[in-house]
């Protein structure tokens, strides 16, 4: 009975200790934020995730009453980024702008990464998507993406694509309409998407993905020819343009993907009024205007949704890439 009663006595105290920690997240939550907070974005500065990351600092900013400082750290597909914020004290004050080429993409090639991104990090919510476009010059003898298909299959091998390097999702995304349609083209990778994107227009390769905001001006100043995107629906940028899916290749759908994280140990109360930030921000109107200009298609929601959405893309790709042999050099 002595026993019973030190073990109750025990639970009791532990009871009443996590009761105070948990006031004490919370009146840590009513005071957040007390000193800026970073957004780490693991991109060069100037690029599209770079853009995205500065507009919603500012909005966030606003409704937080407080400071978000954008600080880009690039290199090693985004991974030094996130293991610089997989570090970071979880108190809220660090934030990670990441995508689905670091999360569910670059493990399958890294498999020594100084993180583990189910136990290292916690999501604030998506953001949203951006969309591909297969493309090539207004010239070639390519109309469709059956005429396309039709070529390939009657020289495999010869026809050659672009990508932003092995690995990227310029890359993985033809990988994937190879596989789906029985295809065979030759890889040409590229230091980045804007080299890809110029090897394109000069015509030192055939085809190419590119991304939506890149690729819309130069359709409509007619410097390509746009034979379908890479969404489940058309891209309210280019409605037009028919999807890959619409296209005959069935099933296909490759998207650029945005999400907002922090180191797991975030208290649940931070992590709410984070993504409650979040989501009013892409909610307002004139931020969603200047993404929508940008080919963003916008997903706001609850963090939960997003930790699904991370295993499943996770699963794709990976299957992929173990199915195409795909190693980098």
């Amino acid at each position: 009975m002595r026993t019973l009663r030190r073990t109750a006595s025990a639970l009791l105290a532990a009871a009443v200790c996590l009761v105070g920690l948990a006031g004490a997240d919370q009146a840590r939550a009513e005071d957040y934020p007390a000193r800026p907070i970073r957004m780490i974005v693991p991109w060069s500065v100037g690029g599209s995730t770079d853009m995205l990351g500065r507009l919603l600092a500012e909005g966030m900013g606003k409704r937080l009453d407080g400071a978000i400082v954008v600080e880009n750290k690039p290199g090693a597909t985004g991974t030094i980024g996130y293991a610089q914020v997989a570090r970071a004290p979880g108190d809220g004050y660090t934030l990670l702008l990441g995508t689905n080429s670091t999360f569910a993409i670059a493990p399958h090639f890294y498999h020594d990464l100084p993180y583990d991104l189910k136990k290292d990090f916690r999501p604030i919510g998506m953001i949203g998507a951006n969309q591909q476009v297969l493309c090539v010059q207004p010239g070639a003898p390519y109309k469709t993406v059956a005429d396309l298909v039709k070529a390939a299959k009657a020289k495999p091998g010869v026809i050659n694509y672009a990508s932003s390097g092995v690995g990227g999702s310029s890359h993985l995304a033809t990988e994937l309409l190879m596989s789906t349609t029985g295809i065979n083209m030759m890889h040409v990778p590229y230091r980045g998407g804007a080299p890809a994107v110029q090897a394109l227009l000069g015509g030192q390769t055939e085809v190419g993905f590119v991304d939506i905001s890149v690729a819309e001006p130069l359709i409509h100043a007619g410097k390509l020819r746009a034979l379908g995107t890479s969404g489940a629906n058309r891209a309210p940028l280019l409605p037009d343009v028919p999807t890959l899916a619409e296209s005959g290749v069935p099933g296909f759908e490759s998207l650029t993907t945005f999400g907002l994280f922090v180191p797991a140990s975030t208290p649940d109360a931070v992590v709410q009024k984070l993504n409650t930030a979040l989501n009013q921000s892409l909610a307002d109107p004139k931020l969603a205007r200047q993404l929508a200009a940008q080919g963003y298609e916008l997903t706001a929601g609850p963090p939960q949704a997003y930790v699904a959405y991370a295993a499943e893309e996770s699963r794709k790709w990976g299957t992929l890439i173990e199915q195409r042999h795909i190693t980098l050099p």
